[in-house]
């Protein structure tokens, strides 16, 4: 693995993107304060360089867009189909595709790193949010208990879900108890307060969704 990291070190960067993205998984969150004093809430992303490992071209696959690579695990874990289509990019535990206007310039290898960012950058940061499970309607709709006396067996369920005779049948899209959480979230316009290549680090304003570890996308807006 080592001498796969040397190797990924030495090719070169990407072309410049108008929009440049990058993976990463969520470290954490902090208190960051700014030059006059104030402090904000902000999160820090860890994102190693991200290996570019195909690129899709109009020709070929009929649009056009190029593969990040992020996360490189052992060998082991990983089949020999997936080693594969990696060839000599190494072993990346996570593969995205992001659909770009030309792909002029990009080839398999190349890196993207978070010196495509900098402080003060408007950012749109894209992730999975906590799975929260099963849930009832008074924890998922935040609905009123019932009451919690004289042999009462509603305290923390729905009422009605409609009428008997018309319309006969519960209405789709009525709210009731079901899984919570593990969606996709986008949360928009947040600023990049630090950028720091050495430790591949971002620190950006304010929450992104997911747990710590949790794999996320920034992109510039």
């Amino acid at each position: 693995m080592a001498e796969e990291t040397q190797e990924h070190n030495e090719t070169s960067d990407g072309p410049e993107w108008a929009k440049p993205l990058i993976l990463g998984r969520k470290a954490g969150m902090l208190q960051h304060f700014r030059p006059d004093g104030s402090v904000v809430g902000a999160t820090v992303i860890v994102a190693e360089s991200n290996v570019i490992t195909q690129v899709r071209t109009k020709e070929r696959d009929g649009y056009t867009a190029v593969q990040l690579g992020f996360g490189a695990v052992n060998k082991k874990k990983l089949s020999r189909a997936e080693l594969g289509h990696l060839k000599d990019n190494g072993a990346l535990k996570h593969l995205r595709e992001i659909r770009v206007d030309d792909v002029d310039g990009f080839e398999a290898g190349q890196r993207i790193g978070v010196e495509r960012f900098q402080p003060g950058d408007k950012v749109t940061v894209v992730g999975t949010s906590k799975g929260k499970g099963f849930q009832g309607p008074v924890h998922l709709h935040h609905f009123s208990r019932g009451p919690k006396s004289h042999g009462s067996d509603h305290l923390r369920r729905q009422g009605s879900v409609g009428s008997g005779t018309t319309p006969g049948r519960v209405l789709k899209g009525l709210r009731m108890a079901a899984r919570q959480g593990a969606d996709r979230v986008t949360v928009r316009n947040l600023e990049v307060l630090k950028s720091d290549p050495d430790r591949s680090l971002l620190v950006v304003s304010g929450a992104v969704p997911g747990g710590r570890n949790g794999l996320v996308m920034v992109r510039k807006a």
